[in-house]
C-alpha cells in the first residue's frame, strides 16, 4: 500500500533537514482536542530514527515533558551507540523552541518466526457483535481517534458505560482505518486504550507522564487485540499495562505507562 493511500503513513511522515534533524506536521486527526495523541508522537520519533538507521524499533522509553499542539514540530536525533546487534538512539520532539517529548529508542532487527514460548491474553480474534464501536453514534464525540482508528470496546469489561464501577481492566480491538497495521501502528496501539480509570468512575484528562514500550513483531493484517490492565490507582497516579496481540496470535507490543489520574 502506498503512502498516499495510507492515512497513518501520511500523518507520521517526516522530512529530513540533512543534519540529523527532521520536520513534521502534527495532524489534527491524531489529536484529542488540539493535543496530539501520545502514541502517535512516539511513532513520529521512531520513524525519524528508522529513516536514519534503517533499523526496526525494539524498545521505546519516553518522557512527556509538555503537550505539543497540532502543527509543525522539529525532531532532533542523536545516535548514542551503533552496535552489531542493537543501536541506541535519542529523539526529541520540539515545538516553539521547547522540548515536548524526549525518547530513547533501541533499534535492531525485528524477530522472525514463531516464538518458543508465549503467555498471551485469551481474546477472540475479531470483536464480537456486542463490542461497542467507538466511532459510531454518541461515542464518536468522546473518542476522537475513532475517526482514524476502528476501535471496538468489549462491553463486558467497560462497566462504566452503564454507571457501574469495577476493576480497572478493559479489552479492546483496534486497527487503522483504510489501511493495515504496521509496526509503528502497533506502537500507537499500546497507547490507544480508553483510560482504565473510567471503570472507577474517575472521568477527565489522564495525561501520560512516562511510557515504555517493547515492540516484539510486525503485526499481521487484521484486528489488533488489546488487553489493558492496571496494578494500582493511588493518589494522583495510576499505571496502565497494554498487551497488543495481532490476528494470528503473535505478541506485537507491550506498553506500560505512568499517568495522572483524573
Amino acid at each position: 500500500m502506498t503512502e498516499a493511500l495510507d492515512p497513518f503513513a501520511t500523518a507520521t511522515s517526516v522530512r529530513p533537514l540533512g543534519d540529523g534533524s527532521y520536520v513534521a506536521n502534527l495532524h489534527p486527526e491524531w489529536a484529542v482536542g488540539d493535543r496530539p495523541h501520545g502514541g502517535y508522537l512516539l511513532a513520529l520519533l521512531t520513524r525519524a530514527l528508522g529513516d536514519i538507521t534503517g533499523l526496526a524499533p525494539l524498545a521505546v522509553s519516553a518522557q512527556y515533558l509538555r503537550p505539543p499542539r497540532v502543527g509543525p514540530v522539529l525532531i532532533r536525533t542523536e545516535i548514542l551507540k551503533a552496535g552489531k546487534t542493537v543501536t541506541a538512539a535519542r529523539a526529541v520532539l520540539e515545538q516553539s523552541g521547547q522540548a515536548c517529548v524526549d525518547a530513547t529508542i533501541t533499534l535492531g532487527k525485528s524477530p522472525e518466526g514463531e516464538p518458543v514460548w508465549a503467555d498471551l491474553p485469551d481474546m477472540p480474534v475479531n470483536p464480537p457483535s456486542s463490542a461497542i464501536d467507538l466511532g459510531a453514534g454518541e461515542a464518536r464525540k468522546y473518542f476522537s481517534l475513532a475517526q482514524v482508528c476502528d476501535m471496538r470496546l468489549d462491553a463486558d469489561t467497560a462497566e462504566f458505560l452503564d454507571g457501574r464501577t469495577g476493576p480497572p481492566r478493559l479489552r479492546m480491538w483496534v486497527k487503522p482505518r483504510e489501511a493495515q497495521p504496521d509496526l509503528l501502528f502497533g506502537l500507537v496501539a499500546g497507547d490507544l486504550t480508553v483510560p482504565v480509570t473510567l471503570n472507577l468512575a474517575r472521568f477527565g484528562w489522564t495525561p501520560t507522564v512516562q511510557l515504555t514500550a517493547l515492540l516484539r513483531a510486525a503485526p499481521a493484517n487484521g484486528w489488533l487485540r488489546l488487553a489493558v490492565d492496571c496494578r494500582a490507582v493511588q493518589g494522583q497516579w495510576f499505571d496502565e499495562d497494554v498487551t497488543v496481540v495481532d490476528s494470528v496470535g503473535r505478541l506485537v507490543c507491550q506498553a506500560r505507562q505512568l499517568a495522572i489520574a483524573p
